[in-house]
């Protein structure tokens, strides 16, 4: 079997999978890992993908997504190629274990084993990203009790304008596995801008930069810390911006692992 992977998600999956030898080529954008990627052909950014070179490519299965803004042009695209092709849209957790299910499913005519695979890696992400409530019924209903006690925190997908997850999001559920809690986690969407207006009614205990497309070496603190309008919120005055790579917070795949273990450091942090 052939497979185009035109998201890093994707890509991560099929590797975690066992089953990177099946790739021919990935996205632009597909990074990790770094041994696989290096040696496959690239068909183009997220948004720019070249339908053209994914024929050429001659697959049997192109993962695409839509998670990306703007994708659904390239699924506009595969259609018109005929190309066979799966898009998932994941906004939670659970759909995240579903579509590492689904790709497996898919991916089980050419590697049998897959299947246990996709089971083991589902458990071990669960292990890891299950919210830290106790088990007894007592315990959960202290949890939930005791929800506005928790550390309220504003991931920043983007800087200008600001850009921070809703409740239909990975990102959300990230957070709350973490401890704390998204501060858009009411609002009934994926994501949504917010003015720094906004950002100062919220007022959010910590800032977690997670820039989409910018590399996490790049990511720039100051640009909130120095913020005219923040500059008597407490999480200006106590230096309390984390950054925790895209990679890891910002695809729905098995790195979502190390997403939740930076994002329990942040909340630590805030309660010590």
């Amino acid at each position: 079997m052939r497979i185009v992977s035109l998201a890093c998600s994707n890509t991560e999956i099929v590797w975690a999978l066992g089953c990177a030898h099946l790739l021919v080529g990935v996205d632009d954008h597909s990074d990790f890992p770094v041994d696989v990627v290096s040696v496959l052909p690239k068909v183009g950014p997220d948004l720019e993908i070249d339908i053209e070179q994914v024929i050429a490519l001659k697959p049997d299965l192109v993962l695409a997504t839509l998670t990306v803004p703007g994708h659904e042009k390239v699924v506009e695209q595969l259609e018109s190629a005929r190309l066979r092709f799966i898009a998932p849209e994941p906004v939670s957790l659970l759909d995240v274990y579903q579509n590492v299910l689904e790709i497996a499913e898919l991916l089980a005519p050419s590697a049998p084993e897959v299947i246990q695979r996709a089971h083991a890696l589902i458990a071990e992400m669960k292990e890891e990203l299950t919210p830290t409530a106790g088990d007894s019924q007592e315990s959960m209903d202290a949890h939930v009790s005791e929800a506005d006690s928790r550390p309220r925190i504003l991931v920043q997908w983007w800087p200008k304008p600001v850009i921070t997850p809703g409740r239909q999001s990975w990102a959300t559920d990230v957070i709350e596995a973490a401890g704390g809690r998204a501060v858009l986690a009411d609002e009934d969407h994926k994501s949504r801008p917010m003015t720094d207006q906004e950002v100062t009614d919220a007022a959010p205990d910590a800032v977690v930069l997670s820039w989409c497309g910018v590399h996490p070496d790049k990511y720039r603190p100051d640009v909130v810390l120095q913020n005219p309008a923040w500059q008597e919120l407490e999480f200006v005055t106590r230096e309390r911006v984390f950054c925790i790579g895209e990679p890891f917070l910002g695809r729905p795949g098995p790195r979502l692992v190390q997403g939740v273990r930076a994002m329990r450091d942040v909340v630590e942090a805030l309660r010590s």
